[in-house]
């Protein structure tokens, strides 16, 4: 993956990559649905500019998906915290709480 700053000839053009979109999402923390959107479109922005190679791509793809079960499940199994229908976090693997 090429990052900021490096430069590149293509038959006598330098051309210059910039650092992956997607990193402007993802050093904040995906939160939301709509971080999460965002983060995605930006992802495929990405790959078709060639700033991302297509195996970090798909590993992202793959953990945004766990991401989304692991909130479908709470949503599912979770116990309701309150009347606004937020879970309580589930237990993934018994142990210390922190």
């Amino acid at each position: 993956m090429s990052t900021k700053g490096e430069n590149h000839t293509n038959g006598g053009q330098i051309l210059v990559k910039r650092e992956p979109r997607t990193l402007e999402f993802t050093k904040k923390g995906v939160k939301t649905g709509t971080d999460f959107a965002n983060t995605m479109s930006a992802l495929m922005s990405d790959v078709i500019e060639g700033t991302i190679t297509p195996q970090v791509a798909n590993a992202v793809c793959n953990a945004g998906g766990k991401l989304l079960k692991v909130v479908e499940m709470q949503y599912k199994y979770g116990k309701p915290q309150n009347r606004q229908s937020e879970c309580e976090p589930l237990l993934l693997a018994p142990g210390k709480q922190d």
